[in-house]
């Protein structure tokens, strides 16, 4: 849930900053679009980065659990 819900908030964080920037220079829609593709791919890279380390605490109990045995 908790990786869902960063998404979510670096989607409309990222959205808002470009609706804003647009407001301020009158280049309607291309940075709210632009906000939405970086905060993305921003939202997505923290995901797999969050997946990477979890699966690598995973492997070193696994492994810690194999030389208990």
């Amino acid at each position: 849930m908790g990786l869902g819900l960063q998404f979510v908030l670096a989607l409309l964080l990222f959205l808002y900053v470009g609706k804003w920037v647009d407001g301020k220079l009158g280049t309607s829609p291309w940075f709210m679009i632009l906000g939405v593709f970086t905060g993305a791919t921003a939202a997505f890279y923290s995901m797999y980065r969050a997946l990477k380390a979890a699966e690598r605490r995973q492997e070193e109990q696994d492994r810690l659990e194999k030389e208990d045995k």
